[in-house]
């Protein structure tokens, strides 16, 4: 490469001298370069230089998630080593997978970028595209399938109760059928999503007052509002003896074991639905964020790539220096 710019900068200076001796003759003159012709023989370092540091930064990168990659393996084998609950389970197989995934791919970036192995800064190039189209689809999925209005406010109460058909059709398919929410209510009754209630005056659904209740615990921990249940804490509710008010199935689900409560209420999958919905949103803008630093990512593999081709050259008329 030093060569080469060598070459490039006694070539351009050849051709401005050609320039003042049919300007001035055979006179002798003293040569002062114009701004432009001072850019043009600086052109080709600052485009080096920018190559090295793309090829520095590229391998940097790959090194931090190198190193995330291999702390989300520990964490998946010590989950199937000393064991765990099933919630922690569920995250297990996703966990591993996706840390093997990560070092792969970094290892690919690294070998690429440092250490100039071209085959390997193809393929890292190619998955990175990949992801950058993947988390693209998937960004305006989350968009398309949380764009709906849920949540029926309850006038007075200061806290909202869900049904499950306010949401798009793909989340009740695949977070509230039988399978997925045995697990989902596992990991409820794991993360006592109910302990501790933050409650505040009255003594009965009607006057309650939660404070900063979350939509798991609004449809989760305590019977729906138009069950006409008396509470007697924050976790237990009697029935009025006059029977529940409604006719609902949810009012006959609810129980007082601190391991059933509503867990298996429509409400419940309600308000796990619009959780979903919410951390959704929020993890758009995250994924936006993440898919602009992939793209910078990738042109910068790009200028890695082209500065790999060049020593290649280099090296195959003269050892640089």
């Amino acid at each position: 490469m030093t060569e080469i710019l060598e070459e490039y900068t006694a070539l351009l200076a050849r051709v401005l001298m050609k320039k003042q001796r049919e300007e001035y003759g055979n006179k002798t003159v003293t040569i002062i370069p114009t701004t432009t012709q001072r850019l043009l023989l600086l052109q080709p370092f600052v485009i080096v230089s920018m190559f090295r540091i793309s090829n520095t930064v590229v391998g940097a990168l790959n090194v931090l998630s190198l190193l995330m990659g291999v702390a989300a393996v520990g964490g998946a084998a010590y989950i199937l080593v000393r064991g765990g609950s099933e919630c922690q389970k569920v995250v297990q197989y996703p966990l591993l997978m996706g840390g093997v995934f990560v070092v792969v791919v970094s290892a690919l970036g690294i070998a690429g970028s440092l250490w100039r192995v071209n085959v390997a800064l193809y393929a890292y190039l190619l998955v990175t595209f990949l992801l950058i189209v993947g988390l693209a689809f998937f960004t305006v999925f989350a968009l398309f399938v949380t764009n709906r209005k849920v949540a029926q406010q309850i006038s007075g109460k200061g806290y909202g109760e869900y049904r499950v058909a306010d949401f798009s059709h793909w989340l009740q398919r695949y977070v509230v059928n039988n399978r997925n929410w045995d697990e989902v209510k596992s990991c409820l009754v794991d993360a006592h999503v109910c302990q501790n209630l933050a409650l505040n005056g009255g003594r009965n659904n009607d006057s309650l007052i939660f404070k900063h209740l979350s939509t798991t615990q609004s449809g989760c921990c305590k019977p729906p509002v138009y069950c006409g249940f008396i509470m007697k804490n924050g976790t237990f509710w009697e029935v009025p003896k006059t029977g529940h008010v409604a006719n609902n199935s949810d009012c006959g689900t609810w129980s007082n074991k601190q391991e059933k409560l509503c867990y298996d209420c429509n409400s419940c999958k309600g308000g796990v639905l619009a959780n979903i919905r919410n951390q959704w949103r929020r993890l758009t803008i995250f994924n936006a964020c993440v898919l602009a630093l992939v793209t910078a990512i990738y042109a910068l593999g790009c200028y890695a790539i082209r500065n790999n081709r060049s020593d290649s050259r280099c090296n195959s008329r003269k050892p640089c220096p």
